[in-house]
Formats: structure tokens, sequence, C-alpha cells
């Protein structure tokens, strides 16, 4: 037994060493995010979400490092991981929207030029909008007509339309019944 832990106990020195290294860009990756999302104005719901994507994403990393630590062969660790995505590739072009949409979210996040509170008039042939951006979420934008009516927009949609920006933090004077909008 006490040859099992000598033999190990340079994995678990490198586990643990790996798994401080994690924690600090972890760390890192979370205040980042969340300094970008403040000072692009992005609401804390959009910054938790992205923030989850990026941990899950670095938790994999993490997970294969650990595997080569405790002395997994990359070529069961290929076998292993392309089983693993051929599955969800599948499962994945099934509902490649839901994707495209989430992709799309990520996107909006680091570039969208709109914030909550705009008013932005969407170029559609078919459906042309006009309205106050009330909410932007994992999947779609929710919209807030003249009239009333919410709207909600794709959110790989509204990355492949043009889109004019008519007024900056329209939603205050929409709030106030100002007859601005």
């Amino acid at each position: 037994m006490k040859d099992i832990f000598s033999s190990l106990s340079d994995q678990f020195i490198n586990a643990l060493i790996v798994l401080g290294i994690f924690f600090i860009i972890w760390t890192i990756q979370k205040f980042s995010i969340r300094k970008i999302g403040r000072k692009s104005g992005i609401n804390d719901a959009r910054i938790h979400l992205i923030i989850r994507y990026s941990s899950v994403t670095l938790f994999l990393i993490l997970t294969l490092i650990l595997a080569f630590i405790f002395g997994a062969e990359f070529k069961n660790l290929a076998l292993v991981f392309s089983s693993v995505f051929a599955v969800i590739g599948v499962a994945l072009f099934a509902v490649w929207s839901i994707l495209s949409n989430i992709t799309s979210g990520v996107i909006m996040f680091f570039s969208f030029p709109y914030k909550v509170g705009d008013k932005i008039q969407i170029h559609d042939k078919d459906f042309p909008i006009e309205a106050i951006i009330e909410d932007i979420r994992a999947f779609q934008l929710h919209l807030r007509q003249d009239n009333g009516d919410l709207v909600t927009y794709p959110n790989n949609l509204i990355l492949q339309k043009a889109v004019t920006l008519i007024e900056k933090d329209a939603i205050e004077d929409f709030e106030h019944g100002s007859d601005l909008i």
C-alpha cells in the first residue's frame, strides 16, 4: 500500500499544482469577464451566463490535463473524446439553431454595439422591427415595440441583419411615459 502512495505522490503533487493554476486562471477569467461586462453596460444575468460557459470549457481542459497526469494515453483519450463528441455532434445537429443562438449570444456579449435600453431598427424585408431592447438573453433579444408588444428575436438573426441605432437609452423615456418614442 505504501508503494502505491509513493508511486502516485508525484502525480498527486502535479495534480495539486494544476488545480492551483486552474483556480488562479478561473478567478482571473471571472474577474475579467465581469469587468468587460460592467464596462460595456451588460446586465448581470448575461455576465453570469458567459462566466458559466467559459468555466465549463476551462473545466473540460482541466479534466483532459488531469487525465494525462494520471497516466492516460493520448490514443485512449482520443478514442473517448471522439466518441463523446460524435454523440454530442449528432445531438447538436438536431438542435443546431439552439447552438447557433448560444454562440451568437457569446459573440454579442463581447462585440454587440447596442445595450439594454437602446431603441433600434432591424432592417428585415419581411418583418421590419423598430423597438427598444428590453433584455438580451442566451437565445434571443426581448424587444418592446412602441405599442407595448413584446417581440423575441433570435440572437443568430440579429447578427445577420442590418441594425440601426435610433436612440440610446430610450427605455428611460419609455418608462417615464415620454412622447419622444
